[in-house]
């Protein structure tokens, strides 16, 4: 950082020093090399550099700080700042002068300035960085209410579908009711109502606790608690700790997440295996509570088939026996039993006629018998009455 002076009794010995000093240089620029010249110059170009950003960081503090504050400033700086501010005054006093020399700040005062500056634009960072996290809050707060609108909206939406337009109409006419209609409203103004009316209890809940803390806060303005610039640096200092442990526990939440997540997938996937594998259990279950109904019927038809086997075997011994005891009789005896049984069979039909002619013998006296009673009926109705009579 530079500034310029001028010192009007120096006049002639400054301008033999500068004829000095631009004669040496040009020795030196003929002297030189190509290389040398261009090295020389970037040097130059970057202590011009870093002039100009000296100046402008001295040009905005000097526009930033109080008149009244730079003569404090000078009051209390040391006596080489007190010269170096005196020889700044006398050189903008007499700027129309022909002579200038430089006056450069020290180390001490250059950073003094340049940490004011840094802590100033941390100021206006930070400030910057509350009014944006303010609007950000506002936007998500903007955001959130419009969520929860759209959400009321859609609810209220399927509700009247549902109530309404789908569970108010007459099935006869098609139409809907009107008194469904008007009572669906109603409940709907009586709901809103109830809660304006617990928002209004709650605000005023608010006002009372704001009030309380408002009340607070001026007592211990008077009592002299408050806080100074030193307690909210390091509230600001303690905050960004809690707010970096907050990162990183929210890193770990975020972790925790992602592990549950994998964990659920997981999980899911074996609950998925597990019901495949308990609908094949029951499935094999009742397969098998078949298979051994199956197969104690099986059982109990292989019992009743033994049984009947066992009955064959000993209805075919039997027969066996019967067929070994079994004696061939004669061929005359075989005749006569066939002519016996010739005769019986004609002896049988013989009386099966007499039967049927005797059948029919009586079918006709019946007949007979029966036309003769209604024939007396109808002749003598008064016997057949002292007969019922009598009987």
């Amino acid at each position: 950082m530079t500034s310029t002076g001028e010192g009007p009794s120096a006049t002639g010995s400054s301008s033999i020093s500068a004829n000095t000093s631009q004669i040496s240089l040009a020795d030196q620029f003929a002297r030189s090399t190509e290389e040398e010249i261009q090295f020389a110059l970037d040097e130059i170009r970057n202590e011009n550099d870093k002039l100009e950003k000296e100046t402008a960081i001295l040009t905005k503090y000097l526009k930033r700080v109080d008149p009244k504050d730079i003569q404090t400033q000078i009051k209390e700086a040391s006596p080489v700042q007190q010269d170096v501010v005196r020889v700044h005054k006398r050189r903008s006093r007499s700027r129309t002068g022909s002579t200038e020399r430089l006056l450069k700040l020290t180390t001490e005062q250059k950073c003094d300035i340049a940490q004011r500056e840094h802590d100033e634009l941390r100021e206006e960072i930070n400030k910057f960085k509350h009014e944006t996290e303010k609007i950000l809050d506002t936007y998500r707060a903007t955001r959130e209410e419009a969520e929860i609108r759209l959400a009321e909206m859609k609810k209220s939406s399927y509700e009247f579908n549902r109530d309404i337009v789908l569970g108010a109409k007459n099935l006869r006419t098609g139409r809907v009711v009107a008194e469904r209609v008007t009572r669906y409203f109603e409940d709907k103004m009586r709901s809103r109502k109830a809660l304006i009316e617990k928002l209004r209890l709650k605000n005023s809940t608010l006002k009372v606790q704001k009030k309380k803390l408002q009340l607070q806060l001026k007592q211990k303005e008077e009592m002299g608690e408050v806080l100074h610039e030193v307690d909210f640096k390091q509230l600001r200092i303690e905050n960004n700790q809690y707010l970096e442990k907050i990162d990183e526990r929210n890193q770990e939440l975020l972790k925790l997440k992602h592990s549950s997540g994998n964990t659920l997938q997981v999980l899911n996937t074996y609950k998925k295996k597990l019901n495949n594998l308990t609908m094949e259990s029951n499935r094999l279950k009742l397969e098998i509570s078949q298979r051994n109904e199956l197969l104690t019927k099986i059982d109990k038809e292989t019992e009743l088939v033994e049984k009947e086997r066992e009955k064959a075997e000993s209805i075919n011994a039997n027969l066996r026996r019967q067929l070994q005891d079994y004696i061939v009789p004669e061929v005359l005896d075989y005749v006569q039993v066939r002519a016996d049984l010739y005769e019986l069979t004609k002896t049988m039909k013989t009386w099966e006629r007499k039967v049927d002619i005797a059948q029919m013998e009586l079918q006709k006296y019946q007949k007979q018998w029966l036309m003769m009673r209604e024939h007396s009926r109808t002749v003598n109705p008064w016997a057949t009455m002292e007969q019922h009579a009598a009987l």
